[in-house]
């Protein structure tokens, strides 16, 4: 009885795992597509009441009506004007918009368009003892020493900086975009930086 509960209990979560994120995903995008509908419905009811054309023409024209509008949005965003536009609404409203900055973050790292000022990940030794901390290297020293950043989950444009010294830091080779990713999940998808780490150091390196 234990096992079958513990199997209706993992199973179901694991689905939940599964088709939650989709389900918030499609909820975005419909939420979207509505707004849009009803911004162009006056057109889209021209459309159909003049040229007798089927609702699903109504539907692709609302679909190429956001591509077009994002399309033209990151136009006028390149321009002087449409940037210098843009960066003085996103500080003073929506940087200040909780959740912003990491809803930005999450769709930049999807897209894989950040560009960031993070060189390596490393993870370090900051208790002197074996606890380790993912950090990203944001200066290396002629002494040595490093200068790291330890951002704070799920918002990684939120931390702490560090200056240690080299016996201190460990870089791994992981990409600074996964890193992210894992430090956006709360950790989850860490194992390629615990691994990469034991695998250049030594599970029971010690300092």
């Amino acid at each position: 009885m234990t096992r079958l509960k513990t199997f209706l209990k993992t199973t179901l979560m694991g689905g939940i795992i599964i088709v939650l994120p989709v389900a918030i995903l499609i909820l975005i995008f419909k939420s979207l597509f509505d707004i849009v509908t009803g911004a162009v419905q006056p057109l889209t009811y021209m459309v159909l009441k003049y040229f007798r054309l089927p609702e699903i023409v109504a539907d692709i024209f609302v679909i190429v009506t956001i591509l077009m509008t994002c399309f033209f949005i990151g136009i006028f965003i390149k321009t002087r004007i449409g940037n210098f536009t843009y960066g003085l609404i996103e500080k003073k409203i929506f940087a200040v918009a909780p959740g912003y900055g990491m809803i930005k973050e999450i769709v930049m790292q999807i897209l894989g368009r950040n560009k960031s000022a993070f060189s390596r990940v490393a993870l370090v030794k900051l208790f002197n003892n074996d606890t380790l901390v993912t950090t990203f290297i944001t200066d290396e020293h002629e002494d040595g020493s490093f200068t790291v950043f330890m951002p704070t989950g799920p918002n990684p444009t939120s931390g702490n900086i560090f200056h240690l010294n080299k016996d201190s830091v460990f870089p791994v080779e992981v990409s600074v975009e996964e890193t992210l990713r894992s430090i956006i999940s709360c950790g989850a998808g860490s194992a390629k930086v615990v691994e990469a780490y034991n695998k250049k150091y030594g599970k029971k390196k010690k300092k």
